[in-house]
């Protein structure tokens, strides 16, 4: 592999974890709607015991590791570690720049971008290859050890910590149903145009 076409893939992968990090800042705005199952989750357990939603992120990161670990006996690429860490961060640092939002309307109109742009983040940094998130490495290996497909593993998930992030006092409302079975096919669109994304940069930079 040429090492331009290494950089690129690194490129995407960071440039995917950015842009998740705005994405769920942007859902925050506008959590009258109802966050994701994830950030239900870590904004109830922020809700319960403090420290920040983007170290819940991480704190819940190491656990879905370990659990992986013990099902797959196989730590997992670098990039798992690398997501992990940065994304929580880049949560925190986008919630703390973005101002907030007034009015219903304009709420609503933040947290649909949020949520594009957010999926779009996933498929991004997924492409490349080089480790996804703790997350979606468990959602991968539930496609490889179960009759699941994409989808189907990810609304699994989705309504698992939906349900326990609700229990905690997490904000669920109706944008958390439509985005709890609406984020799998969401990732599975922007998959294909990630693809080919990667695949034309990839060749720009090893002519």
């Amino acid at each position: 592999m040429y090492r331009g076409h290494y950089k690129v893939r690194w490129l995407f992968f960071v440039t995917g974890l950015t842009i998740m990090g705005a994405g769920i800042a942007m859902m925050l705005r506008g959590s009258q709607f109802g966050l994701s199952s994830w950030d239900v989750f870590h904004y109830g357990l922020w809700k319960n015991l403090g420290l920040s939603i983007g170290m819940w992120s991480i704190i819940i990161g190491l656990i879905i590791i370990f659990i992986t670990f013990l099902l797959n006996r196989e730590w997992p690429k670098i990039g798992v570690y690398v997501n992990m860490l940065t994304l929580g961060i880049f949560i925190d640092v986008f919630n703390h720049i973005l101002p907030e939002v007034h009015g219903t309307f304009m709420q609503l109109v933040v947290y649909i971008i949020g949520v594009t742009i957010l999926t779009f983040g996933i498929a991004l940094y997924i492409t490349p290859q080089l480790g996804a998130g703790p997350r979606d490495s468990f959602m991968m290996l539930l496609v490889e050890r179960t009759p699941m497909d994409l989808k189907t593993a990810r609304t699994f998930m989705e309504v698992v910590v939906m349900v326990a992030g609700y229990l905690l006092g997490g904000p669920v409302s109706v944008g958390t149903i439509i985005v709890t079975f609406a984020m799998g096919p969401l990732i599975q669109l922007w998959l294909p145009h990630t693809r080919q994304l990667l695949n034309r940069y990839a060749a720009e930079v090893d002519i």
